[in-house]
């Protein structure tokens, strides 16, 4: 019963956006009993119908569209989650860090992602991944370096105004460390902000992995990836196929939907009315 409890109380759009993020987390969880194939699978003719004999079709080269979806959830979640923890980790302890120390700990850090943000964010990912190459481990680092600066902004912000207050002041006087303070006054008060951040720093790295999987800097085969069914079955959109369209689609559900849950989470830490 109290499972179901917080699912009531959200409004319309919150349980549509909490419905699309369980059926995409199911996928990812259980993608090799729910995938009629393998993500790299040849099993049919190239392009074949939606709604035939697949229900998805087939791609450019005549894997299942379906399998490949689910296969595509699995990957893209966990490759967005490893790199959205990877990227708060980072910039909150930095934010943290440049919050509590001040002087030119915090001109240091604060000039340093400066720098990171002023360059636009493609075309930083673009370069970079260029030269290293498009690994796992080189996308969640390059990705993870990205927005860890705006994470670094917020947590430093958000721990300033909690650094200064009457119990911080008080774990100093009785003689506690950085990491104290740090761990135990300013994190559990600034877990609301950071967690709403979180699911929007989800949303924006799932996009740009989704885009630089387009640009073919993303997932390598056989990984199944969704931004790049979307770029290897774009000339079928010529010849009157929809297929692209498909995973196009998941990657709008999925970031309309965790937004939908992170505008409700927000709207109620704030206290302000939910309407139904």
């Amino acid at each position: 019963m109290k499972f179901w409890q917080p699912l009531k109380e959200m409004n319309w759009a919150s349980r549509f956006g909490f419905f699309v993020v369980s059926l995409f987390g199911l996928c990812a969880i259980f993608a090799p009993w729910l995938a009629p194939y393998g993500q790299s699978q040849i099993v049919g003719d190239v392009w074949e119908p939606l709604f035939g004999k697949f229900v998805f079709g087939t791609d450019q080269i005549g894997r299942d569209m379906l399998s490949m979806l689910i296969y595509g959830a699995r990957n893209m979640i966990a490759l967005a989650l490893l790199t959205t923890a990877f990227a708060f980790g980072l910039g909150a302890l930095l934010g943290f860090l440049a919050a509590i120390m001040r002087g030119w700990v915090d001109q240091v850090l604060s000039r340093f992602v400066d720098i990171i943000i002023s360059i636009p964010t493609l075309i930083f990912a673009l370069i970079v991944l260029s030269s290293t190459g498009t690994s796992v481990f080189a996308l969640v680092t390059v990705i993870a370096i990205i927005y860890a600066m705006p994470v670094y902004r917020i947590a430093r912000a958000v721990a300033m105004d909690i650094e200064v207050m009457d119990f911080v002041e008080a774990a100093r006087l009785r003689g506690e460390g950085l990491w104290w303070i740090m761990c135990k006054e300013i994190l559990p008060n600034a877990l609301t902000p950071l967690a709403a951040e979180f699911g929007l720093r989800f949303c924006f790295v799932f996009l740009l992995i989704s885009g630089l999987s387009f640009l073919g800097l993303g997932l390598q085969p056989p990984l199944a990836d969704w931004g790049a069914m979307v770029r290897g079955n774009s000339d079928g959109i010529a010849w009157g196929y929809l297929h692209p369209l498909v995973p196009a689609t998941c990657i709008a559900l999925l970031t309309i939907g965790i937004n939908l849950i992170v505008d409700s989470a927000v709207q109620k830490a704030s206290g302000l009315r939910d309407d139904q």
